[in-house]
């Protein structure tokens, strides 16, 4: 006897869920993903980019300029145990852009790119989709130049700190918003997120506020 499509929809989502529950038990890690695209590659801006011991040639062949100050923020966040990750809605493969980090040293530990985004949101059914829903790859905090994205997360429940292509103070303000977020978390789960920050945890945070302001 073939079960009822009802039925079927909520296996999904307990199975889903236990999916989520196990992955956050086994990672203690603050997750935080970066947009590319006036974010991290801000092509349009005349901003300044990264320094590389490569010849210009081979940037041009495999990758494309990367942001001044992301090298020393994405190791300022490892310094604090974060889990870096890309989400962009591009169609940039993850191959792609893990080749073109590592040409400036750089690791991320996971790509969500616009097919995987779109497979996600057909995964859960969402009828009105956002353009991303970081909540749903476990990443606790989303760097975006966009406050349409930022509207979204507060419609769907995840944070954004938003840095424009213009900010030259755009790296504090992602490590700001990193501490509120390391506050939230050890004040909520202690148990799992207590030892994340040294800073003392006062219950002001709260996971609503908008961060980066």
């Amino acid at each position: 006897m073939s079960r009822s499509p009802v039925l079927q929809k909520c296996q999904a989502g307990i199975a889903r869920g236990w999916q989520a529950a196990t992955r956050l038990l086994g990672r203690p890690q603050v997750r935080i993903s970066f947009d590319i695209d006036d974010t991290l590659a801000c092509h349009h801006h005349n901003c300044p980019a990264e320094s590389s011991k490569l010849p210009g040639f081979i940037h041009d062949w495999l990758g494309e300029p990367l942001r001044a100050g992301t090298r020393e923020l994405i190791r300022d966040l490892r310094r604090q145990n974060c889990s870096v990750w890309i989400y962009t809605s591009s169609g940039r493969t993850p191959a792609y852009i893990k080749r073109w980090l590592l040409l400036y040293g750089i690791r991320v530990d996971g790509v969500v790119n616009n097919d995987r985004h779109l497979h996600m949101m057909a995964e859960h059914g969402l009828s009105r989709p956002p353009s991303k829903h970081p909540g749903l790859f476990d990443i606790d905090l989303h760097v975006d130049d966009s406050d349409g994205v930022r509207a979204e997360g507060i419609d769907h429940g995840f944070r954004v700190v938003v840095v424009s292509a213009q900010d030259d103070n755009w790296t504090q303000k992602v490590l700001d918003a990193t501490a509120k977020v390391h506050a939230q978390l050890a004040w909520h789960q202690p148990q799992r997120y207590g030892q994340l920050t040294r800073q003392s945890v006062a219950p002001q945070w709260s996971a609503n506020q908008s961060l980066g302001q």
